[in-house]
């Protein structure tokens, strides 16, 4: 059976399974049940949203008639899935998951819209679309009855706010939780059924993921940040994330030093994550995966010129 006479239901269940393992940058249809697996551990109830949320952006793509590579590659639903998570995390209420798959859905149009803006400076996308649709209807929380934000997510005064440093932290569980804090997961079985994933994907992946946290972890001792942070992986994730991107996935053979640049990466993501988090408190918002993007956007700006890195 088939949805058009080109692509089949086995093709839609491939592409949605990699539009879940692309979060990671990776195309590959066991990397994503991984995946799927880590969340589900988590929440199971995650995992289904994760899950239907990719699903939602494959169809969009199949019913728009997109260009078929997009759609096999599962490029229409990790902005999604991601959306459909944050929302499912951080908003409350009876309808809390019919608003997270809506945003999944918006999600998906938006992602095709970025990408064409942005086709000829030949800068990636990224999760640039998640970001902005997750803090637009988290926003709109405060003006609108039916979304129902979270406890979790509190405006906090900036004059009033205290740097607390102090805390015992275990590298084991600050190198997981880096990985699981990419899919909002903070459950060690979660982070190392994910490394699974990347190692599964090829071992590029799964080693520059543990090198971009290690310098990430070391670079947050380095500039006094809370412990408790660190220890949670908030300050990982968006490393990791930095260092796939410049150091393996968006490099060729005339960037020599795109090693050292993800490296830099990784480092840059943490002061990078501190201000933007800082920025979002009087809004009570997260910062999501937007450090990562900027520090990317910038690598990847400054290689059209410096090729060497």
């Amino acid at each position: 059976m088939s949805i058009n006479p080109v692509i089949t239901w086995r093709e839609i269940t491939t592409a949605t399974c990699k539009g879940v393992s692309q979060v990671l940058f990776i195309e590959n249809t066991i990397t994503g049940i991984f995946i799927l697996l880590a969340i589900a551990v988590s929440s199971p109830l995650l995992g289904i949203v994760a899950l239907l949320s990719s699903l939602f952006g494959t169809l969009i793509g199949i019913a728009g008639k997109a260009d078929e590579q997009l759609i096999h590659q599962g490029l229409l639903g990790y902005s999604p899935v991601l959306t459909g998570m944050a929302l499912m995390l951080f908003l409350t209420g009876p309808y809390h998951w019919i608003i997270a798959l809506v945003g999944a859905v918006v999600t998906a149009f938006f992602s095709v819209t970025v990408m064409h803006f942005m086709r000829h400076s030949e800068i990636p996308v990224l999760t640039f679309p998640f970001i902005i649709v997750s803090w637009i209807i988290l926003l709109a929380s405060y003006r609108l009855d039916i979304i129902q934000l979270s406890s979790d997510l509190v405006p906090q005064d900036l004059s009033r706010w205290d740097l607390h440093i102090a805390g015992k932290v275990s590298a084991v569980q600050a190198m997981l939780n880096g990985m699981g804090q990419i899919f909002f997961l903070h459950n060690l079985a979660s982070g190392v059924l994910l490394y699974i994933g990347l190692f599964w994907a090829g071992w590029r992946f799964g080693v520059f993921a543990i090198v971009g946290n290690i310098f990430a972890v070391l670079t947050a001792f380095a500039l006094f940040a809370e412990h408790s942070l660190i220890h949670a992986g908030l300050y990982g994730y968006n490393a990791i994330l930095t260092i796939l991107a410049v150091s393996v996935v968006f490099k060729d053979a005339t960037n020599r030093l795109a090693i050292l640049t993800g490296i830099l990466g990784a480092c840059l993501s943490v002061p990078m994550t501190g201000a933007v988090t800082t920025l979002l408190m009087p809004y009570g918002l997260p910062a999501f995966t937007m450090p990562f993007v900027l520090c990317t956007w910038l690598l990847l700006g400054a290689r059209k010129l410096l090729p060497n890195f």
